[in-house]
């Protein structure tokens, strides 16, 4: 069995999507060691073929080139391959600095010498999964879907603090790290029509939309945006008995875990990053033959809404995705 490092992505959504990458690399007797910065760790933590985690203690921006040598220096002589998922040249520094002898990534940001082995960026926008997949070499990659563990006493002991029962609950993940394009408005009305408990999730910066959403349900609604660790999130969202969700990393926790879950695209494109998950449906008036007048501007990929009404998200109302619920 060979030892392998995978470099991974800094964003949870993106990790996500890098699973069935690692379960071919597993499958054909690598042993995989993940290297990730700590707010994505626990994702691999979920997938039962990664044999460890080496939590990367870089940040935002710049180089870091002194903490990487060091890292580097500690990790000599340990692996035999390295996958680099980011495209950018620090993320591809730390397996050349370790002289692991095949190093496997994209062409991105002049960092030709420093990977061996190297696929060209496709030209137009794969499907994310598949451009994660395509790094193992197979050709077969195009269904791949990933996939979280966790066992019943994992998402128990995350449960129980809470008072909340496994499939007794619906999770919203209401928050965008992209943006407000990406954020839909409706998150309250759709939390006082509804009669299961609530849980709100999200990051610190999520809170004061969450804390507006669990105001229009009080009595139904826990607020626990900025107040769980990611560990816990993924337990919570695995015990839901349904989600609903932006296109946001959480969306793509939810699909992995196989949870039935309602998808809300704006500015995005769910022909880029879908949740692929045969229980989800996706909502993009994008794709809606009735809606009118059509979004000729979308998707823009914008942070903000270039126009200014993000008709995208305000027009999904309510009673639609209550509808898709039940």
């Amino acid at each position: 069995m060979s030892n392998s490092l995978i470099i991974a992505p800094q964003w949870i959504g993106d990790a996500v999507m890098t699973e069935p990458l690692l379960r071919r690399l597993h499958a054909r007797g690598e042993r995989l060691t993940v290297g990730a910065l700590p707010w994505v760790a626990p994702v691999y933590r979920a997938m039962p073929q990664v044999d460890a985690v080496i939590e990367f203690p870089f940040q935002h921006g710049g180089l870091q080139l002194k903490a990487r040598r060091v890292l580097a220096h500690e990790l000599q002589g340990r692996f035999d391959a390295a996958y680099v998922l980011p495209n950018s040249l620090k993320s591809a520094l730390l397996p050349f600095l370790a002289s692991v002898p095949r190093r496997v990534g994209y062409l991105g940001e002049v960092r030709v010498g420093l990977l061996t082995h190297r696929l060209k960026n496709p030209a137009n926008k794969p499907p994310m999964v598949a451009f994660y997949s395509a790094l193992s070499g197979d050709a077969d990659v195009a269904q791949d879907r990933p996939q979280l563990r966790l066992t019943p006493d994992e998402i128990r002991a995350a449960l129980q603090p809470h008072g909340l029962a496994a499939g007794g609950y619906r999770v919203f993940a209401p928050g965008a790290e992209y943006g407000p394009a990406k954020r839909w408005p409706h998150y309250g009305a759709l939390a006082a029509s509804l009669p299961q408990p609530i849980v709100l999730l999200g990051s610190a910066k999520d809170a004061p939309f969450c804390e507006e959403i669990a105001a229009q349900a009080p009595d139904r609604a826990l607020q626990l945006a900025g107040k769980t660790s990611l560990a816990e999130a993924l337990a919570l969202i695995a015990g839901a008995r349904s989600v609903v969700s932006n296109d946001s990393g959480l969306m793509h926790v939810a699909a992995a875990f196989g949870v039935p879950q309602v998808a809300l695209f704006g500015s995005s494109s769910p022909l880029h990053t879908p949740p692929l998950n045969e229980r989800a449906q996706v909502v993009w008036l994008k794709q809606d033959a009735g809606y009118r007048p059509p979004l000729d501007c979308a998707p823009c990929f914008e942070r903000e809404c270039p126009l200014g009404h993000t008709r995208c998200l305000v027009d999904i109302r309510p009673e639609q995705v209550a509808a898709l619920l039940q």
